[in-house]
């Protein structure tokens, strides 16, 4: 059986209407949830909104994810840092800058306790990095000030990117760092016409986190298997990559989140262990 996480939310009622948030006050219903669908692991997310009231950022949320996590034995491997999706990492404000460093500190800290090992780190959309060497100068130096601490904790920061391969493989290699790794999206990536096998051949080797979904050329996201995501060659090619890390589905999800995750979850189980367990 593979390894196969979900993102959190997934499976329950939308947050405040949201496709993707931290279900507040509700969510540690999800963990029995997740180990009845046969999930291994959820990857917990770090909104901006109402952040210092997130579980991974105090003492009593934190007991409480353990917890759960021994009780339904469905483990918290990663988080993704969406918080910096509304305070993105390249400002040019000491202010912002330095609460900015303050929560993925502790985040880093806090997700040690919980053998977290990875945290996906976006700069996309309104945290894109693309075409501006500024925000990607100040990105830079932003990372640099949290090396010993991810060396301190053995934590991973797997950057999502819309970078284009190659630029994608400078930024990797200017920060030059083991704990700086990559999240690859299978639906942002088909969703801007990239070639995945460009794209694995160029960095696969950087690639411990793996985010499952679809999305359509220049659109949205849309049930498994209807989109741009050409799901069985990516999967085998992955596997001639050596794959060995974390996979999340983060698939589209309707209003009923267990509705639409279930067929999905079939869909993908059976390309999974098809072209990449066998």
């Amino acid at each position: 059986m593979f390894d196969l996480g979900i993102m959190q939310g997934r499976l329950l009622p939308k947050y405040k209407g949201q496709f993707q948030a931290h279900p507040k006050n509700y969510w540690h219903e999800e963990f029995n949830l997740a180990s009845n669908l046969g999930f291994t692991h959820i990857e917990f997310i770090l909104d901006f909104d109402d952040y210092l009231e997130n579980p991974l950022l105090n003492d009593n949320g934190l007991a409480l994810i353990k917890k759960k996590i021994a009780i339904e034995n469905v483990k918290v491997k990663s988080v993704c840092a969406d918080f910096y999706m509304n305070s993105p990492i390249f400002v040019d404000d000491n202010e912002k800058e330095l609460m900015n460093l303050e929560v993925l500190k502790k985040l880093i800290k806090n997700c040690s306790i919980l053998g977290a090992k990875e945290i996906v780190l976006p700069l996309v959309d309104n945290s894109s990095i693309i075409n501006s060497q500024k925000k990607r100068g100040n990105t830079i130096l932003f990372l640099q000030k949290i090396k010993n601490i991810l060396a301190e904790y053995n934590t991973n920061i797997c950057l999502e990117t819309d970078l284009p391969p190659q630029d994608f493989l400078k930024l990797i290699n200017d920060l030059n760092f083991p704990y700086f790794k990559i999240n690859y999206d299978t639906g942002n990536s088909a969703s801007m016409g990239y070639d995945f096998k460009e794209e694995l051949k160029t960095y696969a080797q950087y690639i411990t986190n793996i985010h499952i979904k679809d999305r359509v050329l220049n659109g949205g996201s849309v049930m498994l298997g209807t989109g741009s995501c050409k799901f069985s060659e990516f999967f085998s090619y992955l596997k001639k990559k050596n794959f060995s890390g974390i996979m999340i589905l983060q698939a589209y999800r309707s209003n009923d989140g267990i509705a639409s995750v279930k067929p999905q979850l079939s869909f993908i189980k059976e390309i999974i262990n098809s072209h990449f367990c066998n």
